[in-house]
């Protein structure tokens, strides 16, 4: 089966991901931002990643606009972000960005990524910082909250060549 892994990045997370990912299924590679509504017509499985940003996975539109020109094929939708991952997190972002009958079609995945603050377009630190002085407000002192806030200053790289497993087991089955 002929595979095509799609990744929209601005930090590099999601890219990583989808580079792992296109070596273990001997898949083709490419930028969302570079490829047409015609490209779809020559794969079987179609791997989209996306960074999430506020709850939505970036560039998603591309999958949705053409959900009924992938039926019959096997969709991937996966998206990064700083949080660890857990089932309610997973949940919430799917139900954020599917309707329940594209659900049917599309198999979702929450990778845990990374949190560069220098790598953000200017939209994205003006949201980023909103939710810095939200959480720092709440005065929450959580591991998990204050790993967060560090990482304004220091970036961090969760990502985990493992991570994909589950991906490539219903990507290869």
């Amino acid at each position: 089966m002929k595979t095509l892994v799609l990744y929209h990045s601005n930090t590099g997370y999601t890219e990583k991901y989808a580079n792992w990912i296109a070596e273990e299924l001997a898949a083709d590679l490419m930028d969302a931002k570079k490829c047409s509504d015609d490209i779809f017509s020559d794969y079987d499985i179609i791997v989209y990643g996306g960074g999430l940003y506020g709850g939505h996975v970036g560039g998603l539109q591309l999958i949705i606009k053409n959900i009924n020109n992938l039926k019959g094929k096997k969709i991937i939708v996966f998206t990064t972000g700083a949080s660890p991952v857990k089932e309610e997190t997973t949940l919430e972002i799917q139900n954020k960005n599917f309707t329940p009958e594209q659900l049917e079609i599309i198999r979702f995945y929450y990778l845990r990524g990374g949190f560069d603050y220098s790598k953000l377009k200017a939209g994205h630190k003006l949201a980023m910082n909103a939710m810095k002085i939200i959480v720092k407000s709440k005065k929450n002192t959580s591991p998990e909250i204050q790993q967060f806030l560090d990482a304004y200053d220091n970036p961090v790289d969760f990502t985990n060549k493992e991570n994909i497993n589950d991906l490539l087991a219903y990507a290869r089955a």
